[in-house]
């Protein structure tokens, strides 16, 4: 195992609180990642769908992270809050910065690419497999509170002490090594 698959999950450092399921028609467990999810080839965010959360959920997050980035601290893809709790599912591109898909009143917040939208897969060529993190959040509140100008930290801040379960889907991701 490398060193940067020893790096932790984001949620790694919250307090323990149950699982539920998510799914995904784009995105397999451990599995490579398709070109639509690539941030040079497609760009778009996968289709999620999720169940067994708590009935006292109020809302859902869905971020995508990269710990395998190297950059000391991971790279944020996808940071996405105040889903309604009536929502269970977001189509594939739903990410997009159009909004397309979206359910209403549910927030971007800004990636690590500075988009408040979904930012596909992109790890420097050579870098070895990197994990993407999808993971659903149910929510103890309807709005979150940070707005959209949020960071990913501030937004994570909230999910630590606001998450009532949690969903993770992780699909992999390489650039081979040019030349």
């Amino acid at each position: 195992m490398t060193e940067s698959k020893r790096r932790p999950l984001p949620h790694d450092f919250h307090p323990s609180v149950p699982s539920f399921t998510v799914t995904s028609e784009d995105v397999q467990p451990g599995a490579r990642l398709k070109d639509a999810q690539v941030h040079a080839a497609g760009n778009t965010s996968p289709q999620l769908r999720w169940e067994g959360f708590p009935p006292e959920t109020k809302s859902f997050a869905v971020t995508c992270y990269d710990p395998d980035a190297p950059t000391g601290s991971g790279f944020w893809h996808w940071v996405l809050f105040d889903i309604p709790a009536s929502v269970t599912a977001l189509p594939a591109g739903a990410g997009s910065a159009k909004f397309e898909g979206l359910p209403e009143g549910a927030v971007h917040a800004r990636n690590d690419y500075g988009t408040k939208d979904f930012g596909g897969a992109a790890p420097p060529p050579g870098d070895g497999p990197h994990r993407y993190v999808f993971t659903v959040y149910a929510v103890d509140q309807e709005r979150l509170g940070p707005d959209s100008d949020a960071s990913p930290a501030v937004v994570g801040f909230n999910l630590r002490f606001h998450s009532l379960a949690r969903a993770q889907l992780i699909g992999e991701y390489e650039n081979p090594a040019q030349g």
